[in-house]
């Protein structure tokens, strides 16, 4: 049961990460630890979670469970967290952090990340270097940010002189944000999707189109479409509380899209968003 390796790519600044993990927004910390558990069992090795999902600390209590939480072993979990964007700022983050990695239960994360830019409240600049703290102390691998638009990742830069390794964004085939995703690129910034699949909206796009490519390579109409992130070069983190889906998702690196059928779901990009205008939101 489960699948084998996921590939994983190198970031600028040489730390490896897993091209396909798990996403835990809107599980239960309670409910957690089970699906994390289920994930690891059938080989996932990159978990998604934040301050503001209010689950660390499942995430944490499966990584103890299945013996991932120390020593050798942690070496083969990639973990992300985020930030609360209410406790942006130098030294409450260092705090939060604190916080954070108690609820892990572990020594270290792989990934910390500013969950939004809140432009309305710009503290990305002092936040950012309690974070290259944190890297230099060892306590973290490699930095982040979600959300942010070119305006904001260019702020950022000018304010502190880095880039984020990774930008994580909404992104899926009927709102793909090309010219984050360009602008991204030319800087070695690497795109990491959430909502990959529109929270489900976007396996009913394209009229059929998609479950005719579906039935051409004997898989899912999820699959094509993290397929097709993955023939992008993206980072995906499909959420999924049902280990059979969990299987489903993960099994996407025995088949490639035609560059015809890259080149029709790249059609349906179209002007509206599943989730929040990175202008305007605050998460937690």
């Amino acid at each position: 049961m489960g699948f084998g390796p996921i590939p994983d790519i190198e970031l600028s600044d040489g730390v490896r990460i897993p091209r396909l993990g798990l996403g835990v927004l809107r599980i239960d910390n309670d409910a957690t630890a089970d699906v994390v558990s289920d994930a690891l069992a059938v080989g996932y090795r990159h978990i998604d979670t934040a301050a503001g999902y209010g689950n660390e600390q499942g995430v944490g209590d499966a990584l103890v469970r299945n013996g991932f939480a120390h020593g050798q072993a942690r070496k083969q979990v990639f973990i992300t967290t985020k930030l609360r964007d209410s406790e942006q700022g130098y030294d409450s983050a260092l705090q939060a952090f604190d916080r954070q990695l108690g609820y892990l239960q572990t020594d270290y994360v792989d990934m910390y990340m500013i969950h939004w830019p809140t432009p309305f409240d710009w503290r990305s600049t002092q936040t950012w270097k309690a974070f290259v703290q944190l890297r230099d102390a060892g306590k973290v691998r490699t930095l982040g940010v979600c959300n942010f638009l070119p305006e904001h990742l260019e702020r950022l830069h000018d304010e502190t002189g880095d880039w984020p390794t990774v930008n994580q964004i909404e992104l899926h085939p009927t709102w793909q944000q090309r010219e984050v995703v360009e602008f991204c690129r030319a800087h070695d910034i690497a795109v990491e999707a959430y909502s990959p699949m529109a929270r489900g909206a976007d396996l009913q796009a394209g009229g059929g189109l998609l479950e005719e490519i579906a039935q051409a390579h004997q898989v899912s109409v999820a699959q094509v479409i993290l397929r097709w992130h993955i023939e992008h070069g993206i980072i995906i983190i499909p959420k999924s509380t049902h280990q059979s889906r969990q299987i489903e998702n993960g099994s996407i690196f025995d088949f490639a899209l035609s560059a015809d059928e890259i080149a029709a779901i790249d059609a349906l990009d179209g002007p509206t968003r599943a989730g929040h205008d990175p202008m305007t939101f605050s998460y937690s």
